[in-house]
């Protein structure tokens, strides 16, 4: 009996080691979210990009098709988003969060951006990896 009782103690504390990384994970991804949003809402979009990861397997698909790499990303938002008036003010809605496995997790939500020359909304899926310590978006699907 004592040692099922020892047993059953180990997998409950496991269990809760879990779910706290899994919030702290959460947590992380969240605040880099808003520090997405404080760039882009500054027109910093050089900024915006740091939490994409800098890679040339990076994947962006959105109404334009598929863009391989992080250069590609960033010269593809500068080119839509050229100042201020097009770019906004960013604002997130995160409708879920889940993970994939233990260094990965995918984020649903939808995109405000206000704007002087009209608002523009969507949604979007990214996935997230931790890379060297940091969460950084591999994948994002956005339209």
């Amino acid at each position: 009996m004592k040692k099922y009782l020892i047993t059953l103690l180990g997998v409950c504390l496991l269990c809760l080691a879990c779910n706290n990384s899994e919030a702290t994970d959460k947590a992380e991804i969240l605040s880099l979210m808003k520090a997405q949003e404080k760039a882009w809402s500054n027109h910093d979009l050089h900024g915006f990009m740091q939490t994409y990861w800098e890679s040339d397997s990076l994947k962006f698909y959105g109404a334009n098709g598929l863009t391989l790499g992080w250069q590609k990303t960033l010269e593809g938002y500068q080119k839509r988003y050229p100042t201020k008036a097009e770019s906004g003010t960013l604002k997130f809605t995160i409708d879920d969060i889940t993970k994939i496995e233990s260094n990965s997790y995918h984020v649903m939500g939808q995109y405000h951006l206000t704007r002087t020359i009209g608002d523009a909304h969507g949604v979007f899926l990214i996935v997230l990896r931790k890379i060297n310590g940091e969460w950084k978006i591999v994948a994002d699907m956005s339209c």
